[in-house]
């Protein structure tokens, strides 16, 4: 019976990035069938993180994105994902810029 009770949990993580090299990481034994909503309840994030909204916050497992209502599996790790600041095309415009600006400088 023991193996069996065993074989009805799976060990899952989420993980959410408040900042730039900060992680909030929580491992967790859910039942099999637990959902991404699930983890996300038991993790604590939601209630550590005030600015999480999972209206507006893009979910996922393992970078693809899921819904909340998703299946997790044995091992899957859930990502909450803060919205983008800059565009990242954008971003790219803006670098480009930058180091053309410093060859015109040099030369």
């Amino acid at each position: 019976m023991g193996g069996q009770a065993r074989a009805a949990r799976i060990a899952v993580v989420v993980a959410y990035s408040p900042a730039a090299q900060r992680v909030d990481q929580v491992v967790l034994s859910l039942p099999s069938g637990a959902t991404v909503q699930d983890a996300l309840a038991a993790s604590g994030l939601l209630q550590r993180h005030g600015e999480i909204d999972l209206a507006l916050n893009k979910v996922g497992v393992w970078g693809r994105l899921r819904p909340l209502d998703s299946p997790l599996r044995e091992g899957d790790r859930v990502e909450v994902y803060r919205p983008l600041k800059v565009d990242p095309k954008e971003a790219r415009r803006q670098r480009y810029r930058s180091h053309r600006d410093k060859a015109k400088r040099s030369a």
